[in-house]
This record gives C-alpha cells, structure tokens and sequence, in this order.
C-alpha cells in the first residue's frame, strides 16, 4: 500500500466526511523557468567529484564522473601511465606504446520528473509538482552551462512524456515548456506503477555513465521501482530529490481541517492524539527507507520542502555531504 493510501487509511478513523475543496494552481510560468538559467550558473553539478587519480575505476568520486573515450595509441613518453601501455602494439613493434583517453565532454542528464496526482498539493508557499518544476528548470541549465546533454521523462498518471538528451537550448527548452504546463493542478487518475513505469523507460534510454536525477515525493515507492533504482545506481550517479510538504511531516495544531487525497475528501481532526502519532510515525518511516535505499545503492538522496529556497537545497546537497535535514 502506497505511503498516501496508508495515510489516507489512517485518516478514516478520525475525520468525517465534508464536500471538495478547490485549490488554485500554483507554479512557475515558462518566462520564469527560463530566467532560472541565471541562478543556474551558481549550481555545480560536479560539485562532488574527485580529482581522478585511479585508471582501474576511472570514476572515483561521489559522482562517477564523464565518460571517458579512447582516442588513440602513441609512443611512451616520459610521465605516461605505466597502467594504459598498449602491450600487444608495444609488442608487435619493438616499441613501447600507450593508450589515450579523453574525456567526454558531453555527458547525457536525465531528469525524471514526477507530476503524479500526489504531487499537486501543498500548504507552504506552493505545491510539490511546482518544487519539482522549478529543481528540474535549475539542473537542466546548470547542465547547459557545463556542455551536458539534457534529456527528461515527465510523468502524470499513465501519461509520459519522454525528451531524449539533446544539447544547448534544444534540451532545455522543450522540457521546460512541457514542465510548465503539466505542473498546473488537474485531474490525474491516480497510477500505483507510474514511478515503476517511468523507471523502466529511463533503464532502457539512459546509457552507462548518464547523471539521473529523480524529482519526487516517492508516494508510490514499490518493490519494483526500488529495483530499477537499484539496477540504475550500477552504471549511472543518481540524484533522487525528496519533496514534500510539511504538513505531511507535521500535523497541524488540534482543529479540524479539511484534507482530500484528490478522489475523497475529509474532515481531519488533529485533537486525536492517537492520530497524531501515527500521522508523523509514517512519514518518518517513509523518509527513513528513503535513505537507507540510497544508502545501500550509493545514491545521492536530497530532502526538498515546498517552503524551501530550491537551489540552495540543490546547492547543499550537491556539495559532498548526505544533506539531511528531516
């Protein structure tokens, strides 16, 4: 059962229930999403990697780093690495003999954007689905500006849309302008498998060595899409972005509050102590596996709330350390 259906479940024994409740769509505009390229020039999405000092991993960093292509074999020239001789050609002429790498200077960034019917709610500042917009807008410059491809899925119910990796403005702009218009609150049928769905799709599309990042609240987090996150971390640096409000985190003071999960609506009494206790005990438990998954498949995971400044959640997380805050 899905953290929200187990919530809502909860919720039953406690409330009544009271008519629909109509909520105002929040975001921001394409214009806006496109002048976040300016802040995008302070956020760093190597930020985390190492100086390469090791051929056998070629990637040893918090990131596993760029690609790195084979260019040629030359003669041995004092300095050269020991480690990429060329034995076979060294052998067949007599003379010692190296291989040259370089590295890829354009490296594909998928950014997997969740606009599930979970995502459109929000008590602080603005919804989750306008957060994961505005993190999306903020890698998918800041990749621009350091010469990456930038590709995308964006999922809503059972609708996807997929952008393969392009570079410049013609990676950019395509998302964000898909991004603008799928953040705005609607009528999303609920679907338990699209963040398994979405996973898959990105397993088949994102080639070894690509940087992930996963914007979601991860309501529908199952056994199957913490396998295609799994096999995702062996060949990819993932990035997963937790979002959240903190009226999920925290119930409101004791009162009677009108909730709806988008299909039934409810009167949500926080007098209950009983209710309180398990309201706060399930989030914890959702963030908590949230980071022992990633803890165990060496992936970065970054807490984002909607009343949070965005790039400096992405700035802080991004900066070498597990950036925890809940």
């Amino acid at each position: 059962m899905s953290k929200a259906k187990q919530w809502f479940e909860t919720a039953k024994h406690f409330v009544a229930a009271k008519p629909a409740r109509e909520v105002s769509p929040l975001g921001l505009p394409l214009d806006a999403l496109i002048d976040l390229r300016f802040d995008a020039e302070k956020l760093n999405l190597d930020s985390r990697k190492r100086v390469l000092t090791d051929y056998a991993g070629m990637h040893i960093s918090g990131f596993k780093g760029r690609g790195i292509d084979f260019e040629e074999v030359r003669g041995y020239q004092p300095g050269d690495d020991i480690r990429l001789m060329d034995w076979r050609v060294t052998a067949r002429t007599g003379k010692p003999h190296t291989k040259v790498f370089h590295e890829e200077r354009e490296r594909p960034v998928f950014i997997v954007v969740d606009h599930s019917a979970s995502m459109y709610f929000g008590t602080r500042v603005t919804f989750k689905s306008a957060i994961a917009t505005e993190a999306a807008a903020l890698i998918a410059w800041a990749g621009m500006h350091h010469h990456d491809r930038i590709g995308g899925i964006v999922f809503q119910g059972q609708k996807h849309i997929e952008l393969r990796p392009r570079g410049g403005k013609f990676g950019v702009l395509p998302l964000l302008k898909y991004l603008s218009e799928s953040q705005i609150p609607q009528q999303v049928t609920p679907e338990p498998d699209a963040l398994t769905e979405a996973l898959a799709r990105l397993r088949r599309v994102a080639r070894p060595g690509s940087l992930v990042f996963i914007l979601s609240d991860f309501a529908n987090l199952n056994e199957h899409s913490e396998n295609h996150l799994k096999l995702l971390t062996r060949h990819n640096d993932v990035v997963s972005c937790f979002i959240y409000d903190m009226l999920e985190k925290t119930p409101p003071p004791p009162d009677r509050y009108l909730v709806t999960d988008g299909q039934q609506q409810l009167v949500m009494d926080t007098a209950h102590n009983k209710f309180c206790r398990t309201y706060a005990a399930q989030f914890d438990a959702h963030w908590q596996h949230l980071k022992t998954l990633h803890q165990q498949h060496n992936a970065l995971l970054i807490d984002i709330a909607t009343s949070d400044n965005v790039l400096e959640r992405l700035q802080q997380g991004l900066g070498g350390t597990q950036c925890e805050r809940t």
